[in-house]
């Protein structure tokens, strides 16, 4: 007996090879997830970009020669002066992609969900990853 489950943004798969095939299309293998390099980096400036609501320009120190340029999303939920002096986890090896002109040589890591307020309201929030110990700029995480 066939059924349906939704996937994907009110799509509907059969179970059976049909959905199977959608499933392995979605999943990764360990070995590509093993190549994503993450390492703690320090926020050491962090500006709001001129002409975007959404992003802040960070320049991170990974314990390398020098600092690197990141560009991230997180406008609306941080204020730069907030997260200057942070360790956070950033994705490392990534291609450097230019954004606003400049370019972006890594990603930050963090994590989103939905917040209920005082008032039943539901809203986005986002949270960088702060490690619970003291680390060196540079360790790597897994």
């Amino acid at each position: 007996m066939a059924g349906h489950l939704p996937l994907k943004k009110g799509r509907r798969y059969l179970f059976g090879v049909d959905f199977l095939i959608e499933l392995a299309m979605d999943a990764i293998k360990y070995d590509d997830f093993a190549k994503v390099e993450f390492k703690i980096g320090e926020i050491k400036e962090a500006i709001e970009v001129e002409g975007s609501e959404k992003l802040l320009r960070l320049q991170v120190d990974f314990g390398e020669e020098k600092l690197r340029n990141v560009f991230s999303g997180i406008k609306k939920w941080y204020k730069p002066e907030d997260i200057i002096g942070k360790k956070t986890v950033f994705v490392t090896n990534i291609i450097p992609r230019k954004i606003m002109g400049e370019l972006s040589e890594a990603m930050i890591f963090a994590a989103s969900g939905k917040t209920i307020t005082d008032q039943e309201e539901s809203i986005e929030t986002v949270s960088m990853l702060f490690p619970d110990q003291d680390l060196p700029v540079g360790s790597e995480v897994f």
